[in-house]
């Protein structure tokens, strides 16, 4: 998605909170930010943009003190929770969780302490453990690819899935690119785990490729899988798979799509880490008037090719 479109319609939530809250200032935020370290090229750029937003903000708004905190998993971010917490005392935290179910209780904990919470991207298993929820468009996640395939591949084919972490986001893309597919003659010979990693995507590809003699294409669902996918591909001299649909938009992932360099590499589609900074800014400036978020945002995916690639790449990005 343009980074106006997205602006203009980030703009648009915060002017609808404007008007949907009661003003009780507070004299300071203290504003905790927990999230997964970077430990591939999309949690990469939750980091980059998480500390260019504690960087702003705190520049613009001398009341403001934002706590950034990087977590290797669950655990770890828990703990973390608790420090941010009874530590340094916050009173807002934006969140993106290492895993759903996990981090739900520790969280919800945290809101009890009357902490206002905004969760980003993967949601909690039960939201009455936060104020508001930012996130991309996962059903379009899943959706746009599914469409594709069976559109490229005239409806019949053999396909491989890559799924990430466990988690509700990972959920709905997996659900709704099986609804997508529903219908063709595609069938779908098996989705695992590989953790939004490409060491990981790597080595699911191998056994995909041990396992199965025919396989048309695959879908991994982020770019960084999408490498790993292509590099055992390659290992393996396979020449069967006509197309590997990554996500996310990753720079180098963009770059091969403008460039035509690899004909596997036909498309994509948006979902840009930046929304961590849009996610921290909104909250820490709607706390700073005492005002609220609404519910949920959810930021549209839409599908990248060599058409319209150059509007999606940011070589300056990390990820």
């Amino acid at each position: 998605m343009k980074k106006i479109t997205r602006r203009l319609a980030l703009t648009a939530v915060a002017v609808a909170a404007l008007a949907s809250a009661p003003s009780f200032a507070q004299e300071k935020v203290v504003l905790g930010v927990a999230i997964p370290a970077a430990t591939h090229g999309f949690t990469g750029g939750i980091v980059f943009w998480a500390n260019q937003a504690k960087k702003d903000l705190e520049k613009a708004h001398p009341g403001l003190q934002v706590i950034v905190k990087t977590a290797s998993g669950a655990p770890e971010q828990a703990n973390q929770l608790q420090d941010l917490q009874t530590v340094n005392k916050i009173n807002a935290l934006v969140i993106f969780p290492f895993e759903s179910a996990s981090l739900t209780k520790p969280v919800a904990q945290v809101k009890s302490k009357g902490v206002y919470v905004t969760v980003v991207d993967r949601g909690l298993t039960d939201t009455s453990a936060q104020d508001a929820y930012i996130s991309g468009d996962n059903t379009a996640f899943g959706k746009i690819p599914g469409e594709y395939l069976v559109k490229a591949m005239g409806g019949k084919g053999n396909i491989v899935a890559m799924r990430g972490i466990a988690t509700t986001l990972d959920n709905e893309r997996m659900d709704a690119f099986n609804a997508a597919i529903k219908g063709s003659d595609i069938k779908l010979l098996d989705a695992k785990y590989a953790n939004w990693n490409r060491d990981d995507a790597f080595k699911v590809m191998q056994d995909y490729l041990t396992r199965f003699k025919q396989i048309d294409a695959v879908w991994a669902a982020d770019d960084d899988m999408a490498v790993g996918v292509l590099k055992a591909i390659d290992q393996a001299k396979r020449t069967d798979i006509k197309i590997v649909f990554g996500g996310a938009g990753a720079k180098g992932m963009i770059k091969t799509l403008m460039d035509g360099k690899d004909p596997r590499i036909q498309a994509n589609v948006s979902y840009s880490p930046k929304f961590i900074y849009d996610a921290i800014k909104l909250t820490a400036e709607a706390r700073l008037k005492g005002e609220k978020l609404p519910a949920t945002y959810i930021i549209p995916s839409v599908l990248i090719t060599k058409d319209n690639a150059k509007q999606f790449y940011f070589p300056d990005s990390p990820f």
